[in-house]
């Protein structure tokens, strides 16, 4: 089935997400520090400060979606309550980011994005639970067929 390998490669891309923008995010903080810059009267140090905070939070907030995803492809079950919530989020999060990316860095970027996101769905719609028959309900039997004489 497409389950386990899909919930395997939407870990392995958060993970590396998660790293990629904590690493960016860090830099980020370290030039804005070194730059000694001021940017409308805001203290450069604050900013730098915000940066790797930022990233550190982002970059553990696309981790924890990974060990969802992880979880998921180790346990070969559909994530439920806080974690499928939070793929939910997540895929709120790439749709919102890939909008952004248009506009702001180009079509490879949004094309990127939307990749994660299709992943994130897909592993949520695979895992998606059947519908039970209910206990109380009578089985629908076919009409006796006509007897002739």
């Amino acid at each position: 089935m497409v389950r386990r390998p899909v919930a395997w490669i939407v870990a392995i891309v958060l993970f590396a997400e998660a790293l990629g923008i904590a690493a960016v995010n860090w830099f980020l903080g370290v030039v804005v520090d070194r730059q000694d810059m001021s940017l409308a009267g805001l203290d450069p140090d604050m900013m730098s400060i915000s940066s790797k905070i930022g990233g550190v939070v982002f970059g553990l907030y696309f981790a924890f979606c990974g060990l969802v995803a992880l979880l998921v492809a180790l346990r070969d079950r559909a994530p439920a309550g806080f974690g499928r919530i939070l793929l939910i989020s997540a895929a709120v999060v790439h749709a919102l980011l890939g909008a952004f990316a248009w506009g702001l860095l180009g079509p490879a970027q949004f094309g990127f994005m939307v990749v994660v996101l299709a992943l994130i769905v897909l592993l949520l719609m695979t895992y998606d639970r059947p519908q039970q028959p209910k206990e109380d309900a009578v089985p629908v039997s076919s009409p006796p067929a006509p007897t002739t004489p």
